[in-house]
C-alpha cells in the first residue's frame, strides 16, 4: 500500500511539473510576442525569433500555437481579459453612470500606467489587419460592463447618445496618446493630468 501510495505521489508531482514547465514556456511565448511587437511592429516579429526570444525551439512554439495568425490573436485576447478584468474588478452596475464612468475609466488609466507593455500592446493591435475580425468581435465582449453602463446612460438622458465607437473615440482613446507621448518621454503624467483628463473625457459625452 505504502509502495502504491508512493508511485501515485510520485507520478503526480512528475506530472504537474511537467505541466508548469508548459505553462512557463507558453507564458514566455507570450511575452516575447508583446515584447518584439511593441519594439519592432508585427512584421518584424516572426515565429522564429519570438521562440527564440523565448528560448525555446522553433518546433516547440507550434505546440501552442497553429501559425502566426493564431498566435497574435490568442495573445491579444488574453491581454484583452486582463485589461478588462482589471478596468471592471470593482464597477457594480447598480452604480450610478456618472460614478460607474469614472471608476472605469481611471482603472483604465491606472493599468495603462502600470502595465505599459500590455497597453502598448493593446494600442498597437487596435492599429493593425493583424488581428482578424473574430477576435475584434471577442474582444469587443470584455468591454460590456461599459457598453452597458454607456446605453444606460443613453436611456437616462445622462449621455449623449453617440455611437459607442466615438464615445470611445473621446473618451478612452486620448489615454493611449497620453500613454505612448510619455512612454516617449516627452510627456509625464501627474495625478492633476489624469484627472483633467478624465473631466475631459466625462464633459466631452455627458448631456
Amino acid at each position: 500500500m505504502f509502495i502504491l501510495f508512493y508511485y501515485i505521489f510520485v507520478s503526480t508531482k512528475r506530472d504537474m511539473a511537467k505541466l508548469q514547465k508548459s505553462i512557463d514556456k507558453r507564458n514566455a511565448l507570450v511575452r516575447a510576442t508583446i515584447e518584439l511587437v511593441n519594439n519592432n511592429g508585427f512584421h518584424a516579429a516572426p515565429m522564429s525569433k519570438i521562440a527564440k526570444m523565448a528560448n525555446v525551439s522553433p518546433a516547440t512554439i507550434y505546440l501552442y500555437f497553429e501559425n502566426k495568425q493564431d498566435l497574435v490573436n490568442k495573445v491579444y485576447l488574453e491581454v484583452k481579459s486582463s485589461f478588462t478584468d482589471y478596468a471592471f474588478k470593482t464597477y457594480t452596475d447598480d452604480m450610478s453612470i456618472k460614478d460607474g464612468f469614472e471608476l472605469i475609466w481611471k482603472r483604465i488609466a491606472d493599468f495603462k500606467l502600470k502595465e505599459r507593455e500590455e497597453a502598448m500592446f493593446l494600442a498597437q493591435c487596435d492599429n493593425t489587419p493583424m488581428i482578424d475580425e473574430p477576435s475584434r468581435n471577442e474582444g469587443i465582449k470584455h468591454l460590456q460592463p461599459l457598453l452597458d453602463l454607456w446605453e444606460r446612460g443613453k436611456k437616462e438622458g445622462v449621455i449623449k447618445n453617440f455611437s459607442n465607437y466615438i464615445l470611445y473615440a473621446y473618451t478612452i482613446n486620448p489615454l493611449s496618446f497620453l500613454m505612448l507621448m510619455q512612454n516617449r518621454g516627452v510627456f509625464q503624467l501627474t495625478e492633476n493630468h489624469i484627472q483633467e483628463a478624465y473631466k475631459s473625457a466625462w464633459n466631452s459625452i455627458k448631456v
